[in-house]
């Protein structure tokens, strides 16, 4: 998904930052292992759907928060205000999720947060095509967000293992989609730091 960008085309403080992949590597895997639980917990409870669930998108808030700077951005620049701003839209989502235990409210608040963020993401992604390294990554992510988010709702009838079953499908598809990101940057990174 990510193209190498070279100095010239990428934004100021992007290009072949080497420290990059590792946010990125870390969101993937925190996905990846969400998506496993979904899979693999035959027949969950409404507590494992919320702590699960809470967890997952409380460390994707986290770990967006901490990538937002290693991406070139400073907070109060718009970018970083923006992927701020959905890094804490997840970790309050995920928060709340902890707290509280149910159908309703996991369908609700899941897609609340996986729907703003995604929405942010993909403006994100949208007005830095070309220019950032990360940009197609934001757009594919926020899309992802958007459609888990928007299929939530119908599947709250349904129990837990629905809902987790829909949250993981949207986390393994973004998870696929960090990891290619962050081996490619890192790959770039390695390739730049060999160059004289």
């Amino acid at each position: 998904m990510t193209r190498p960008l070279t100095p010239a085309e990428a934004t100021p403080g992007t290009a072949l930052q080497e420290d990059l992949w590792k946010p990125v590597l870390l969101r993937a895997l925190a996905a990846l292992g969400f998506g496993a639980v979904t899979i693999f917990w035959a027949t969950p409870s409404v507590e494992v759907m919320a702590w699960a669930g809470g967890t997952y998108l409380l460390a994707t808030g986290a770990l967006v928060l901490w990538g937002t700077p290693k991406a070139g951005f400073t907070r109060d620049s718009t970018p970083g205000k923006l992927l701020s701003a959905a890094g804490l839209i997840l970790a309050g989502s995920g928060a709340a999720l902890l707290l509280f235990h149910g159908d309703v409210p996991f369908g609700v608040m899941a897609a609340l947060g996986l729907g703003l963020a995604g929405a942010i993401e993909l403006v994100c992604g949208l007005r830095h095509r070309g220019g950032h390294v990360l940009a197609r990554d934001w757009i594919a992510s926020g899309v992802i967000g958007l459609g888990t988010a928007a299929a939530l709702p119908f599947f709250i009838s349904l129990g837990a293992h629905a809902l987790l079953g829909v949250a993981g499908g949207g986390a393994i598809l973004a998870g696929v989609l960090w990891v290619l990101s962050a081996l490619t940057l890192r790959h770039d990174a390695r390739g730049a730091a060999a160059k004289p």
